[in-house]
């Protein structure tokens, strides 16, 4: 990167920690440490829970996923507005009603205390794991473009985040992601456009559209009700759905976002507003993904995007067989070149027969480029057997450095590490929240005061913080970050949102039974997932479902179970 680009880097990450250090000053109890006083507007509600969905793998890693898979991944949000609308209509009135800090209280108010201390267990686990996650992706950008050690980078994107949530809980996060936001959307436009114009001069947008389609990357939609498909229209109205419904409804990260809200109504209209924006969004972001495939079309594209395993290669004993690989691959470029530039010309005159025929060659030579590649994977495992020889999460990365003008280069960067910290700081927040709340309140100290609990929230939030960057450094060898998220959640969302479906609407089962239920099911869902006989979307709706049906099993074969219908008023 030029001196530039350093300097939008570092001011724009600077701007952003010190303008939530600002707006947080005044923060002196735990009720504005964890919910800002339950005082935001319905925008700044809005955006901040967009801003802890987007972190930084949704932009490192999804460009990546439309660039080697097409669009499909964009289905999996499908399921996302009809979730909102459950959740204004249930879950927020009640959360606002019982004035809970957590969404676990609630279940303690409905059911018995273990059942909530399990759905609060089961929520640490599996965010704690995931915050991890989303702190390594960035971490990817700074070691690729310093070339210094990966381990140094993570530790130090963590600690950044850290800083300022530590310090300001609920209230940084949300001002800070409320600006975040706006640069995001500012440069997310800005990044569409440069790609368009980074074509040939007689490439415009439809006809970039038009080559990624033919070259079958345009794949938006599938009805096919294909249950080992991981992204289709059923997958994500189905199971999307229920693992929309249990993020947003269950997951203490989103839960905290929208009970910041000044009322009823400015909570209900930030979850609409994310329902209504996040799918154009995710649209978008794998727009630019397979724009910059129509791009790599023209211009000779790298075989293996990751930087630093190329550079181990070239300093190998293999120099040599990774030289002609890769004139073999610039052959089979500039052959491919000749083809493209056919199908532009016939896709003007609208010769069908023609594009038929060219799209059969285009066919052949992508099979060709994958045997190199395949190729020269082999290769570089040969050289490091511990070689990360999955580069998704490298692909927009690398277009972005090789292609963007100076400055731009900075600036879209900052927006991977905004996207980072806002939702690292989010998730770091609600792992505190819950672990003060549900746990350290609870059972370790009923009767201390306000000072009290607001330090101890600050030192679980810097202990959480710790967790999660050392679980970021094990995430390298988690492949696509997008879906080993996903993967995640989907292992323990079924099983929370089913204790929640049940507290809210199924009033014959108590809470002795849906706890049993609940850690049967864990691990039904455990086992189906490692079997492999299903998309990892549906283990939500799989979940869920298993939960009340163990559950009224259970209230019926277990002795002395009461119903325990309690208010929750």
């Amino acid at each position: 990167m030029s001196s530039i680009d350093w300097i939008v880097l570092i001011l724009t990450l600077l701007a952003i920690v010190a303008y939530g250090i600002y707006k947080s000053k005044n923060v002196k109890s735990i009720d504005g440490y964890i919910l800002s006083d339950r005082s935001l507007p319905w925008y700044t509600v809005g955006l901040s829970v967009m801003a802890t969905q987007a972190s930084a793998i949704t932009f490192l890693s999804a460009p990546g996923l439309a660039y080697s898979s097409g669009m499909s991944f964009v289905q999996f949000y499908f399921g996302l507005p009809l979730a909102m609308i459950v959740l204004c209509i249930t879950f927020v009135p009640i959360f606002h009603k019982l004035k809970v800090y957590t969404a676990y209280e609630f279940l303690e108010k409905r059911f018995d205390v273990n059942t909530r201390v399990l759905t609060a267990a089961l929520f640490l686990i599996q965010r704690g794991i995931s915050t991890g996650i989303t702190i390594f992706a960035p971490a990817i950008i700074l070691s690729a473009i310093l070339k210094i050690d990966l381990t140094l980078t993570t530790i130090g994107i963590g600690a950044l985040v850290v800083i300022y949530t530590v310090y300001g809980g609920t209230k940084a996060v949300s001002y800070t992601q409320l600006l975040q936001m706006s640069i995001i959307f500012g440069g997310l436009l800005l990044a569409g456009v440069l790609v368009v114009k980074l074509l040939p001069e007689n490439i415009g947008f439809s006809e970039a559209l038009h080559i990624a389609g033919k070259s079958g990357k345009a794949n938006a939609i599938d009805f096919k009700l294909d249950l080992s498909n991981q992204y289709t229209v059923w997958t994500g109205l189905i199971g999307g759905f229920f693992l929309q419904l249990s993020y947003f409804g269950t997951d203490q990260s989103q839960v905290g976002r929208y009970l910041t809200g000044a009322s009823v109504k400015e909570s209900r209209m930030g979850l609409l507003m994310n329902g209504l924006l996040k799918v154009p969004m995710q649209f978008c972001i794998l727009l630019i993904g397979i724009l910059v495939f129509a791009y790599y079309q023209y211009h000779t594209p790298p075989l293996f995007f990751n930087d630093q395993e190329i550079e181990k290669l070239e300093n190998s004993g293999y120099r040599d067989q990774y030289n002609d690989i890769m004139a073999r691959h610039e052959q089979l470029s500039t052959a491919k070149t000749v083809h493209i530039n056919e199908l532009t010309a016939a896709l003007k005159q609208e010769d069908q027969g023609q594009i038929a025929g060219i799209r059969e060659k285009l066919q052949d030579f992508n099979e060709q480029d994958q045997a190199l590649r395949t190729e020269l994977v082999g290769l570089i495992k040969k050289n490091d057997p511990d070689a990360e020889t999955n580069d998704n999460n490298y692909i927009f990365l690398r277009f972005v450095i090789d292609s963007f003008p100076k400055g731009l280069i900075g600036l879209l960067i900052a927006i991977i590490f905004l996207a980072s910290m806002g939702a690292t700081a989010s998730a770091i927040n609600s792992l505190s929240s819950t672990t003060v709340i549900d746990i350290y309140r609870r059972f370790i100290r009923k009767d201390g005061n306000d000072a009290h609990y607001l330090n101890v929230s600050r030192i679980t939030t810097l202990c959480w913080g710790l967790f999660t960057i050392v679980i970021a450094l094990y995430a390298s060898k988690l492949g696509n970050l997008l879906e080993a998220v996903n993967i995640l959640g989907s292992l323990f969302y079924g099983t929370i949102l089913g204790i929640f479906l049940v507290a809210f609407y199924v009033k014959a089962i108590g809470g002795k039974a849906v706890f049993w239920a609940a850690v049967i099911t864990e691990f039904i869902v455990i086992g189906i997932y490692s079997l492999d006989v299903i998309a990892f979307l549906w283990l939500n709706l799989i979940g869920c479902v298993l939960v009340i049906l163990i559950g009224l099993l259970l209230q019926f074969l277990l002795p002395n179970s009461p119903q325990t219908q309690r208010k929750t008023a």
